[in-house]
């Protein structure tokens, strides 16, 4: 496993490029399982979970061709119906294969997901809404069978907005007889670029508030696709100018993808600077305390929960959130806690107490935006700060180190020694 060393207490300076949206990466290369011809996608950062979905998609059949910043995928072997149980149970987001295999070949065996430990996060939305569709789902030791002679459209409600199963059935519906109309979606900037993927394929979409119709058509075709900017990094590299007190410039960015962030940041008392697809940010003195609720976009992202806490920590006053997506979503307090944080937990309400500093410690990544409040942390730290298990943060951060040290931060990224309890002789 690999570790980041960082030297902490160094304000960072400059501009820095922001990758292409993981969580439109992962739905979009899933959405080529809808056609045989290819789909070509632009913008696709270089990650692990990336690779997973990838290594999946071929051991389903098809060809993937990968360059730099690009993924081609296309119609190679003959299409199977049950995925990889490896890949599936490693991510999450590799579930999301159920529906499009249904609806090209009528069935699908899929085990069920795993992930990061944040949540109960069940699939019970995916299977209902194919359900709606005409799907019959049987669930049997950790593997989910769909199988449908047909798929007819239908109206679905969702009790919350699911990113994860607003796109299964969006995908699945496109290829469906008739009309769906899913209520209460998720329209995350994530799950619009699908639809635009989707809707450049040949799928026939309308998006009116949380309400999506979808007309299915008989097949799609292939296409071409930039994916959006990846708006956690770029908020998660803005927060790092800010908890070192420096000034951090960001692009290409989607001001309109970042509102509710760049609202509360305002609000701590940061000056935000924007210039078409750059943000920048600064603070004069210590961040102001805030109030804060999660929730489903347009709202705060929960993604960007732990690295605002790492802010917060080290500013004036105290601050409350709430987190209303994820229920374990607090894992890394107990790191920040270690490095002089004043955290209280009291079920899905986080208080925060600041403080004037932090102090450098060996801690440990329990997911992907824990582990990057952490690096945050470390980098405002005096003194040597060491992140464990930092494969978490790498799932979801592309080239964070090499982006940090272009913004003149002293932070490495080497294998971590092997312990003497490992070794046999």
């Amino acid at each position: 496993m690999a570790e980041f060393l960082m030297e902490g207490g160094h304000p960072l300076h400059g501009s820095v490029a922001v990758s292409g949206a993981k969580n439109a990466a992962l739905p979009a290369c899933i959405a080529s399982l809808l056609t045989d011809e290819p789909v070509i996608l632009r913008e696709v950062p270089v990650l692990l979970d990336v690779s997973t979905i990838l290594y999946t998609l071929s051991a389903l059949g098809k060809r993937v061709v990968r360059n730099e910043g690009s993924v081609s995928i296309a119609g190679g072997n003959r299409l199977q119906s049950e995925a990889n149980p490896y890949s599936v149970r490693k991510m999450r987001a590799s579930f999301l294969v159920l529906g499009p295999l249904l609806a090209r070949l009528g069935e699908a065996v899929v085990p069920l997901p795993g992930g990061c430990a944040i949540g109960a996060r069940p699939v019970d939305l995916h299977l209902e809404g194919l359900r709606a569709l005409g799907a019959h789902v049987v669930q049997r030791d950790g593997v989910v069978r769909v199988v449908a002679d047909r798929l007819v459209g239908a109206e679905f409600s969702f009790p919350f907005p699911s990113v994860g199963a607003t796109e299964q059935v969006l995908m699945t519906a496109c290829l469906a007889q008739g009309r769906t109309t899913l209520r209460n979606a998720a329209v995350e900037p994530e799950v619009l670029d699908l639809i635009a993927l989707l809707q450049s394929m040949g799928a026939v979409i309308a998006v009116e508030g949380r309400t999506i119709s979808i007309d299915g058509v008989r097949a799609l075709r292939g296409t071409e696709h930039a994916l959006i900017p990846d708006r956690m990094e770029a908020g998660t590299l803005l927060l790092a100018g800010l908890i070192t007190g420096g000034r951090v410039v960001v692009s290409p960015a989607r001001v309109d993808h970042m509102q509710s962030f760049l609202d509360t940041l305002r609000e701590m008392g940061v000056q935000v600077i924007l210039d078409g697809d750059t943000i920048g940010v600064e603070r004069a003195s210590r961040c102001d305390a805030v109030v804060v609720e999660t929730s489903p976009y347009p709202g705060f992202p929960t993604d960007l929960h732990p690295q605002l806490v790492a802010c917060l920590a080290l500013g004036r006053g105290t601050s409350r959130l709430r987190e209303q997506v994820f229920e374990r979503r607090f894992a890394y307090t107990d790191g920040l806690r270690s490095m002089g944080a004043r955290l209280d937990v009291q079920g899905q309400q986080l208080t925060v107490h600041g403080v004037d500093r932090f102090r450098a410690q060996r801690v440990e990544a329990p997911d992907i935006r824990g582990g990057a409040a952490l690096v945050l942390a470390g980098l405002a730290a005096q003194g040597q700060t060491t992140i464990t298990d930092v494969g978490h943060i790498e799932r979801g951060h592309e080239n964070l180190v090499g982006k940090l040290q272009e913004l003149g931060a002293s932070i490495e990224r080497r294998e971590e020694p092997a312990s003497s309890s490992s070794v046999v002789g």
